[in-house]
């Protein structure tokens, strides 16, 4: 064999062994072909249209942003609107993307794709437009419910996003930038993400392609299921950069059927001010590991109040479901049902005590309790405090405490994080009543250990955890 024929002979076998894993790697790729084809006809298109009434201004259509460089000099980027006067409607338009649960024209989507709206058109894949609306929306969830005079409606099959899984391929079809019926796939990134401001949802967080205009619209496991609103992205350009939310299927449809029979939601509330525990906070009360969520405050007419919750418990389990962070608390609580009974796992002093409790309603504007006199300088905490007078602890609805006046700079209280201004209000569980009874609290507790103390700082309690240096 030459040469050249043993090169060429090797050449062969290589493009032979990359076809060869190029069609492995095809048929390990999932096809969406036929998922696209039997779902797109119940995706839909949203779009809304609101007036808004516009400032007007006396140099006309130069009001607002768009001023002459010669006006700038006098006025900066807005021209003065004079009193009374001159204002103009201005119609704005937004879009989104929303899909068919129910084949007499009920229509879910993102509560933020049709707040405010005047007016609510939906077009449906066969491009008819009716107007559509409003059931019912909720901003906890972000979920929203449509409905649209037309029956006989193509309907989408709902999954259980109960049973997602990490790294499980998914796919959503929606109408970025008004692109409808636009596809994208990719794959399941994290389940049970907490947002801020989002503690009622546990979202599904994926690599899918979301952009402007997808929100509302229905995310696909590979049976064709729909197991997610898309409703949020992670964005520092305004465009898609990988990280992509979704509102899990079992939550928006819970949602959807208190819309649909009450046209609002109602949700479960113990009426506490929660807070995460710390590795440190964990350590003071003796944990392992830190889970759960602390209480730092109760309402005391609340549900939690009245059933015995304390502050300074910590909450590991409702219903035998774990609460691993603070932020899975309100999810938990906010799934039971006004009235019911919630069994709830709570540490307290250092012992595990099951407490049984009916949850209350959530309502509309929830309440928490939010001079002169002996100064004490316990030295070991590096802190001079002061006596609370009865008038003000009234007035900040505190039974007991006492004020933080100064801090040692590298003392044990401002390593801590306590503020002057602070009101200490138990340490180690035991309630602070005086300046002199805080000396003997301090005097009392062993070196080296790690105590929990509360305090309450503009109309907040919190928790911190306190480490007492060895003598």
């Amino acid at each position: 064999m030459t040469r050249m024929t043993r090169q060429f002979s090797l050449w062969m076998l290589l493009t032979l062994a990359v076809l060869a894993c190029q069609s492995a790697l095809a048929r390990e790729l999932p096809d969406f072909t036929g998922l696209v084809k039997e779902a797109a006809p119940g995706v839909v298109n949203i779009s809304t249209s609101r007036v808004v009434e516009r400032p007007g201004s006396p140099f006309g259509e130069f009001g607002g942003q768009d001023i002459p460089e010669i006006f700038r000099h006098f006025f900066g980027d807005r021209m003065p609107v004079p009193p009374g006067g001159g204002g103009r409607s201005e119609e704005r338009q937004s879009l989104g993307s929303g899909f068919i649960i129910d084949a007499d024209g009920y229509i879910m989507t993102n509560a933020h794709v049709v707040d405010a709206a005047d007016q609510i058109l939906v077009r449906l894949n066969d491009r008819r437009e009716l107007e559509a609306e409003l059931v019912g929306a909720d901003e906890k969830t972000d979920v929203a419910l449509l409905k649209v005079d037309a029956d006989d409606l193509p309907t989408l099959e709902l999954g259980d996003s109960d049973r997602l899984e990490v790294g499980e391929w998914v796919a959503a079809i929606g109408s970025p930038f008004g692109f409808d019926h636009s596809v994208t796939a990719g794959i399941v990134s994290a389940i049970n993400r907490t947002l801020p401001r989002d503690v009622y949802v546990p979202f599904i967080q994926t690599d899918v392609a979301i952009n402007p205009g997808n929100s509302g619209g229905p995310l696909f496991n590979l049976d064709g299921e729909v197991v997610g609103i898309n409703s949020q992205i992670f964005t520092r350009s305004g465009g898609f950069m990988g990280l992509s939310f979704a509102i899990p299927i079992n939550v928006a449809m819970d949602v959807a059927d208190q819309l649909q029979a009450d046209g609002s939601v109602s949700r479960g509330w113990l009426g506490v001010m929660i807070q995460p525990v710390s590795r440190e906070l964990a350590e003071s009360f003796g944990m392992d590991n830190p889970r759960g969520a602390l209480i730092a405050d109760l309402d005391p007419e609340g549900p939690a109040a009245e059933g015995g919750l304390q502050a300074g418990d910590i909450i590991l389990e409702v219903n035998g479901q774990e609460v691993e962070r603070s932020s899975t608390l309100p999810r938990l609580i906010g799934r039971v049902a006004p009235g019911d009974d919630v069994e709830l796992s709570v540490l307290r002093d250092g012992e595990l005590r099951t407490i049984r409790l009916a949850v209350g309603a959530w309502p509309d504007k929830p309440v928490l309790a939010g001079g002169n006199g002996d100064n004490a300088a316990p030295a070991r905490l590096g802190v001079v405090v002061q006596s609370l007078e009865e008038g003000e602890r009234r007035k900040l609805g505190l039974e007991h405490g006492v004020r933080v006046t100064e801090l040692a700079p590298d003392g044990i209280a401002a390593s801590a994080g306590i503020r002057p201004g602070d009101i200490l209000v138990s340490i180690g569980q035991r309630t602070v009543e005086s300046p002199a009874q805080l000396g003997e609290l301090v005097a009392a507790l062993p070196e080296g250990s790690v105590v929990p103390v509360r305090l309450y700082r503009d109309g907040r309690s919190y928790y911190v955890a306190l480490r007492l240096a060895s003598d």
